[in-house]
């Protein structure tokens, strides 16, 4: 089977080659002799140079220096780049000096070669590391552009698999009997059950228009859709929020503490027998937003990893955040599951 040389080291071998024939271009050019001696030494400038800007594309990839930026790694970058320079020029130099690459009739001292080196040698390393961050960027925004459109994508499939779970007949079903038995009994809060459905058949259809809402605006709409569920289970099902209200203006995904808290009653509370509670959390630990849906229960064979909840949950945190958010799912000590959702915090 053959092996290929990856795009990477492809441009290097090119790159490389293409600078050695410049020079020996140059030196027929100014009537330079091209000796052995002469193409022995552009063979070194060749192997180091090959050398060390491998070891700057190692160091850049290990420190995690890739684009984009901050202001703090462009100055570690900069202090990267310089570092190598000298390196490259420095041992150039040693093995110049050692191997006795040079004319014995012009030796220069070894400070002259140095300088000479590192005047040469810097700006070629300079270049290379421009090519290489303006490969960077430019496959970055790419995949910044895939990503927006595969999101875009999946807040679409979100809207209209959203939509037809609260317009399927099990939940109108439920919706409007608890409704209607509340009609005599309870006019007024029969309107504002009412209200509630129409909140969140409203939030449903807007959610393809929008990256990130207020986590305030998802609370909304979870509680008028806990509230519906409330007059369904009556006394099984019990309610509690612990939310720092300094949380209240992050951005999330829409819909996707709804989502997580539609599993929690479905999978939940609905399969016990006494019912039991929801719990949402909201909090700013370690450097992260935590927004956490307890309910009674516990992980079983029903719960699917590969459903719709669980799985644009993980899709759409990794295509908003990338490695800064999380999203697990557990038992925790007792009869209890536990979704915990961990978000990068945004500065207001």
């Amino acid at each position: 089977m053959k092996t290929r040389l990856s795009p990477y080291w492809l441009c290097q071998l090119l790159g490389w080659t293409f600078y050695g024939a410049a020079l020996i271009f140059l030196a027929k050019v100014f009537d330079y002799t091209i000796s052995g001696l002469f193409i022995r030494r552009i063979l070194l400038w060749l192997f180091m140079g090959l050398f060390f800007t491998h070891l700057l594309r190692e160091i850049i990839t290990h420190r995690k220096l890739l684009p984009p930026l901050s202001k703090k790694q462009w100055t570690e970058l900069l202090l990267l780049v310089i570092t190598i320079c000298g390196l490259y020029s420095f041992i150039t130099s040693s093995l110049v000096e050692w191997l006795q690459l040079y004319d014995s009739k012009m030796k220069a001292s070894f400070a002259q070669r140095l300088t000479s080196e590192i005047f040469y040698n810097s700006p070629i390393v300079i270049v290379w590391a421009s090519i290489y961050y303006v490969w960077h960027y430019i496959d970055a925004t790419r995949e910044s552009q895939m990503d927006k459109v595969r999101l875009e994508g999946l807040v679409k499939e979100l809207e209209l698999k959203t939509i037809r779970s609260h317009i399927n007949p099990h939940f109108i079903f439920n919706a409007l009997n608890s409704i209607r038995a509340l009609v005599d009994e309870n006019p007024e809060r029969a309107r504002t059950a009412i209200t509630e459905l129409s909140n969140i058949l409203r939030s449903s259809m807007k959610a393809d228009t929008l990256e990130t809402s207020p986590l305030e605006r998802e609370l909304n709409i979870v509680k008028d859709y806990l509230a519906l569920e409330h007059i369904r289970f009556e006394d099984r099902l019990h309610i509690e929020y612990d939310i720092d209200e300094d949380t209240l203006d992050q951005q999330v995904p829409p819909m996707m503490l709804q989502t997580l808290v539609e599993n929690a009653i479905k999978h939940g509370i609905s399969k016990q027998v006494d019912g039991g509670i929801v719990k949402i959390i909201s909090d700013f630990r370690s450097n992260h937003h935590e927004l956490i849906v307890q309910n009674t229960g516990r992980l079983n064979s029903e719960i699917n990893p590969e459903g719709f909840g669980i799985q644009s949950t993980y899709n759409r945190l990794k295509l908003l955040y990338g490695a800064k958010a999380n999203f697990e799912i557990k038992n925790l000590n007792g009869n209890l599951v536990e979704a915990k959702v961990i978000l990068p915090v945004q500065s207001l």
